[in-house]
């Protein structure tokens, strides 16, 4: 099974890609098979988009103003 260890959001010439790390681990035993493995894609999905200017509108809202 695998289980994802971080994300980051990239904004790379107006669109948005999305790179992850996740770790795959043996689901009989709990040992990892393998870690730290990388993979991204383009954001394309209308849906994780808006999700995705939610969260940058909350950080500008609450983090970066006043």
């Amino acid at each position: 099974m695998r289980q994802l260890s971080s994300f980051m959001v990239l904004n790379m010439d107006g669109g948005n890609r999305i790179s992850y790390t996740y770790d795959e681990i043996n689901p009989d035993t709990g040992e990892p098979v393998s870690t730290n493995n990388k993979k991204n894609f383009y954001v394309v999905d209308q849906e994780l988009a808006g999700h995705i200017d939610a969260v940058w509108d909350y950080i500008r809202r609450n983090k970066l103003e006043g």
